[in-house]
């Protein structure tokens, strides 16, 4: 040591060091270490040792890190191991008889009986002291460690064990009887009561029910007769198949099909004068009888008897052990360990990766609830291969120590081998129509799902909303060539098509509001000139179709490569906002249409009243033919009265129900309820395979609720109006527009001016709405093709001209609820493990039946028109508000009206200041807001110009802020890799001048809990 360059350099530090040693090594024998043992044992601990600065050194690899590397390197070669099902049974008394009593079971989490043994505790994280595992450390090396055993059924097992234990010299034979007899006893489990226990009896588990504890337990007092012990039958008194309770339990169905089981025995008796210990691997996981609890074949079994007076610490022994056999890394080392150092050497790597919790900063009664995600098994191996280094122990946790390379830098901004640059004639289109075809039988069958059902409804119902409001906007702006007809069916051409046929179908096609402007600032234009509307949309259309072709040969998608988060976020916050506003401003004009009566005095009901009085006979027209004296005026309603031309006199002739009220019970109820519900799977209410299905219908049952409430009560709120003839809006055009006759020459070549503003318009909308969608955070498998779709765009955009109907693009929204409808979550099979995010059900069905019933919607009208429009309304703001989720530019918005001390731990908070961050979502408002002004105007039309316009202020933020800060907040454009290294080597520079030897008080500290750790092994061998 004295030798080393590491303490030359340091005088000090070579005498802290030497004194340290000599305190530890020298005199731990005489040095009273009553005060911290009883600190390690209560329950996790941490603590500083010290910290002194000192020059860098080079780190090398733990002996039980390079010993795991061994064991673990061909793991990629062979196959996984099974989920291991682990069950501690504790020795209790049961009046004069013996009886091994489950107290604990794992499969991901803790599950504890409670006290009172009635019931099970809820699944919680495993809180173990470090003394503990210590203790289990020192039990396997001084144990009987037995790999690969060969064994069919559990007295052979246990013969072996003992055997085995005699050879070594750890027991005598004459206790081979006696503690065959122990561990052959029969095994309670909870599923199994006690029949003498009677209603009466459960009121006093207060004092009788904790004999289940093992903090309670009786030491074992053992007088075998004689013929016991000569008929090894009569020792055996465990079932040697499973029993009816046991193939009968429910607990199956937590539990994967593969998974084995580990059984943990311990217990005290008193003919012991040191503990019993034992750990098995079978050669073949085997059916024990009923020694588990459910009908799983028993791969490993730890037995621990120890001598009366210990029985806190057997038990905290065994749900040590326990709980490494469920860890990820430590199974696959119990699996693969070739002898008991490799076990060991699992423990270690387990202790290295420990995090400790002060005992005066937490209760150890609380148990710790699941965490909603867990680092998966594979990073941690990875760990084992790269970071498990000397220094690194704990380092990351709680963000106080060395941060690994993967956790200094985000994910790069990837948009896949989609959007790259072939160079070819139709490269981009070939790839993927490749990239699609193999997939193209599965996109129908994998539709056959219940949650198709529920997405069908959901989408269905926003679309045919948004054809209803977008056709009669059209039909005002064009003065009905184009109307809620031309609506449906475009709507159900269009998608019909492009789900059939498009490279990712999940997107859903719709008229936009760029588009709606621009057909009525066309139809303006046209009708102020003189000519033909119609005719001239036709040549637009055709030239915007050959644009886009142009596009799709050229890989022209290739750009969308530049846009960042920033762009994403930008686009997606906007149109999400419209949606939000659009709806709360129909509901306003629901006021204004059926005012509140403020007016009405309940006191003054006598004077309100309303006649119809009818009209001077010398003022009707004879030649109408209305006899006035003829009819009773008093019995006429109000219409028939407006309708004769008679007049209505009386204070409640302006009366009108509150329907404004009751739409807007309608309204938010919808959206209350439908938020409600989708939340309801992560609910503790009704069995787990219900909640899913209340959240994946809850748009279809909020509708359906209140579709009821509305015919229940009767008033005459707006209903759902669709077209049920199948003729065009306007009386005179037919189905199809003739290109030629109606306007000049040169318009069929001048068309193709606003053709191109039309296709900026497509391929903006088109590609980032493709772009938010095919994220990697929603994990599609199959691809995308942007290229392909911009066909189909192209091609549907000359149909619908021919035809006189809308264009369709990408519609933001409502493709994000089709994702969002579609999502599928893992079966949380374990107890107390949160269902993880598995990706999307990617189908064409689903976008197919919703454009087919959108199209034969007109069939469906005597249905439909029992729908209120507040409802919808209630659709759509729950659409706006949930396209929002999981945006990062919403979540900084939040941000800043929070004390910093509330503020949710983002991964970018850690890395970048809080006033660049602020600074970033500033000029994020600020673009929104520039986007809403225009949007608001007739300079809508040039909305999509104004979206590369963002792409130009993102470029222009990096000379606002450095490419580490962008990479947390948004992307790294294309190109700026080195621009990032360069920033990395500055911010390393700084961060080694403002402290040397930070590793190496690391090593320090790691150092003396090394030594530590060997003065534990050692008094524990002593």
């Amino acid at each position: 040591i004295c030798k080393s360059k590491y303490f030359t350099r340091n005088l000090s530090l070579l005498k802290s060091m030497l004194d340290l040693c000599m305190n530890v090594l020298f005199n731990s024998l005489v040095f009273n270490f009553n005060l911290v043992n009883s600190f390690l044992t209560n329950h996790v601990v941490t603590f500083h040792i010290f910290s002194i600065p000192s020059p860098p050194v080079h780190l090398t690899v733990s002996p039980a890190a390079e010993r795991l590397r061994y064991i673990l390197g061909d793991d990629e070669e062979t196959m996984p191991t099974p989920t291991l099902f682990t069950e501690m049974d504790t020795l209790q008394h049961e009046g004069d008889e013996l009886e091994w009593r489950e107290s604990a079971r794992w499969v991901k989490f803790e599950e504890k009986v409670e006290e009172g043994g009635e019931r099970w505790s809820k699944p919680h994280v495993s809180t173990l002291s470090l003394h503990s595992l210590f203790e289990l450390r020192t039990c396997l090396q001084t144990g009987t460690v037995l790999l690969d055993l060969e064994g069919y059924s559990l007295p052979q097992i246990v013969d072996d064990i003992i055997e085995r234990q005699i050879e070594e010299g750890l027991i005598g034979p004459e206790l081979k009887d006696k503690i065959s007899f122990v561990l052959l006893r029969k095994h309670r489990h909870q599923t199994k009561k006690p029949i003498h226990r009677s209603f009466a009896d459960l009121g006093k588990s207060g004092s009788g029910g904790s004999e289940c504890s093992i903090f309670k337990t009786v030491p074992v007092s053992l007088s075998i007769p004689t013929h016991i012990v000569h008929n090894s039958r009569s020792m055996n008194d465990i079932a040697e198949t499973p029993s009816t309770d046991q193939m009968k339990n429910k607990f199956m169905k937590k539990i994967p099909r593969d998974a084995e089981a580990s059984n943990v025995l311990v217990g005290e008796v008193d003919f012991l004068e040191k503990p019993f210990v034992s750990f098995v691997r079978l050669s073949q996981a085997t059916t024990l009888g009923g020694l588990t609890e459910v009908p799983v074949p028993t791969r490993f079994l730890f037995v621990l008897l120890g001598p009366p007076g210990k029985a806190k610490s057997y038990n905290e022994i065994g749900r040590a052990i326990a709980t490494l056999m469920v860890d990820d890394l430590f199974s696959d080392v119990a699996y693969k360990a070739r002898d008991r150092e490799d076990l060991i050497a699992g423990i270690d790597e387990f202790l290295d990766e420990v995090i400790v919790l002060p005992p005066g900063e937490w209760d150890p009664k609380i148990r710790i609830e699941p965490p909603k995600k867990i680092p998966s098994a594979d990073k941690r191996r990875k760990s084992v291969f790269s970071l498990n280094e000397l220094g690194q122990m704990n380092g990351t946790a709680g963000g106080g120590g060395p941060v690994s390379d993967e956790e200094v830098m985000p994910a790069p901004h990837e948009l896949g081998e989609e959007l790259a640059y072939t160079g070819r004639f139709c490269g981009g289109l070939i790839l993927d129509i490749k990239r699609k075809f193999p997939w193209y039988l599965s996109d129908f069958y994998e539709g056959f799902h219940i949650q198709s059902i529920s997405a069908v409804l959901f989408i269905y119902l926003g679309c045919i909303t948004n054809a209803i409001t977008f056709g009669g906007l059209l039909g005002d702006a064009t003065d009905n060539y184009q109307g809620v007809m031309e609506s449906f069916l475009g709507t159900a051409l269009a998608g019909t098509v492009f789900c059939l046929f498009g490279g990712q179908p999940l997107i859903i096609l719709s008229s936009t509001g760029p588009i709606l402007i621009f057909e009525k600032l066309l139809y303006e234009f046209s009708k102020n000139n003189g000519i033909d509307y119609m005719e001239l949309r036709l040549w637009i259309g055709m030239h915007s179709c050959i644009q886009c072709f142009f596009l799709v040969a050229t890989d022209a998608s290739y750009i969308i490569k530049y846009m960042t988060r920033f762009t994403e976020e930008g686009f997606s916050s906007l149109i999400s906002f419209i949606f939000i506003s659009d709806a709360i401003k129909k509901m306003v004009g629901a006021f204004k249409y059926y005012p509140i009566n403020i007016d009405f005095k309940p006191d003054y009901v006598t004077a309100y009243k309303c006649e119809c009085l009818a009209p001077d006979p010398k003022v009707i027209d004879p030649l109408q033919g209305l006899n006035v004296t003829a009819l009773d005026w008093t019995q006429l309603s109000k219409k028939e009265c407006v309708k004769y031309g008679g007049s209505l006199v009386g204070k409640s002739c302006k009366y009108v129900p509150d329907l404004a009220l009751m739409s807007f019970i309608l309204f938010f109820g919808t959206y209350t309820m439908t938020v409600t519900l989708k939340k309801f799977k992560f609910s503790r209410y009704f069995p787990t395979k219900v909640r899913p299905l209340i959240s994946d219908f809850s748009i279809f049952m909020s509708i359906m609720t209140f579709v009821g409430l509305d015919m229940l009560i009767g008033l005459q709120t707006p209903k759902l109006i669709v077209p049920t003839d199948f003729k065009p809006t306007r009386a005179g055009r037919g189905w199809f527009v003739m290109p030629f006759g109606k306007n000049p020459w040169w318009v069929y070549l001048a068309s193709s001016v606003p053709a191109l503003l039309v296709t900026i318009l497509i391929f903006m909308d088109q590609q980032i709405s493709a772009v938010i969608v095919n994220r990697k955070e929603n994990k599609l498998k199959k691809g995308c093709g942007y290229h392909l779709d911009l066909l189909w765009v192209g091609v549907l955009m000359a149909v619908c001209s021919f035809m006189g109907l809308p264009w369709y693009v990408a519609a933001t929204v409502i493709s994000i609820a089709h994702i969002d409808s579609l999502k599928m979550e893992s079966e949380s099979s374990a107890p107390g493990e949160q269902p993880q995010f598995l990706g999307v059900r990617e189908q064409r069905l689903t976008g197919i039946l919703v454009f087919v019933l959108t199209g034969v919607s007109i069939f469906l009208a005597p249905i439909l028109q029992f729908i209120p429009m507040p409802v919808l309304y209630g659709v759509f703001l729950y659409m706006g508000v949930a396209s929002l989720s999981g945006i990062q530019f919403w979540d900084r918005i939040k941000l800043i009206m929070m004390p910093a001390k509330h503020q949710p731990d983002f991964s970018y908070l850690r890395h970048v200041p809080l006033r660049r961050i602020h600074l970033f979502t500033l000029l994020q408002i600020v673009c929104l807001a520039v986007l809403w002004i225009l949007k608001s105007t007739f300079l809508a039309i040039i909305f999509p110009v104004m979206i590369l316009g963002l792409m130009v202020v993102r470029k222009m933020l990096d000379m606002v802020f450095s490419q580490h800060d962008l990479a947390w907040v948004d992307d790294i454009l294309p190109g700026k890799e080195k621009k990032k290294k360069v920033d990395e080597k500055k911010n390393t520079k700084k961060d080694k001048k403002k402290g040397k030897g930070g590793e190496d008080r690391e090593d320090v500290s790691v150092l003396v809990v090394r030594l530590l750790k060997e003065r534990h092994r050692l008094l524990g061998l002593k």
